[in-house]
């Protein structure tokens, strides 16, 4: 079992729905079905949506592995609590009318460093199973 992972895969879920749910209202506001027909609000609610599916699943795969080999309990709630902080602030600063806001550069920023430890978690953890430690 790997329950850290699938506590923040849900909690992460409840995210992921409600960018979803956002994404189909302003299709119905614009009469939109198809790409973003030029509405900047829906083309940022579809970019909000697009950018959590990019790099939330990995981060969960690699959370996932981390856990299935022993990693830390600790070290995974405190990526997980991150993750969800990174993915909750993205979306606020992710605006069509301004540049990198304080909340997207958190959200982005924080989410490819996140995605680093744990690339270097699970490469450590590899390792040195490979090489018989």
């Amino acid at each position: 079992m790997l329950p850290i992972t699938a506590l923040y895969a849900a909690l992460l879920l409840a995210v992921f729905v409600a960018l979803s749910a956002l994404v189909g209202r302003q299709r119905g506001r614009a009469n939109v079905s198809i790409l973003h027909g030029d509405d900047m609000d829906l083309a940022v609610a579809i970019r909000r949506h697009g950018n959590f599916v990019e790099y939330v699943p990995l981060a969960l795969v690699l959370m996932a592995l981390i856990e299935a080999n022993g990693g830390s309990a600790l070290f995974l709630h405190v990526v997980g609590v991150l993750l969800l902080v990174c993915r909750i602030a993205h979306p606020f600063g992710l605006q069509h009318d301004k540049g990198v806001t304080p909340l997207r550069a958190v959200g982005a920023g924080g989410t490819l460093l996140l995605l680093l430890a744990l690339g270097a978690m699970a490469l450590w953890q590899s390792l040195t199973v490979l090489a018989g430690g």
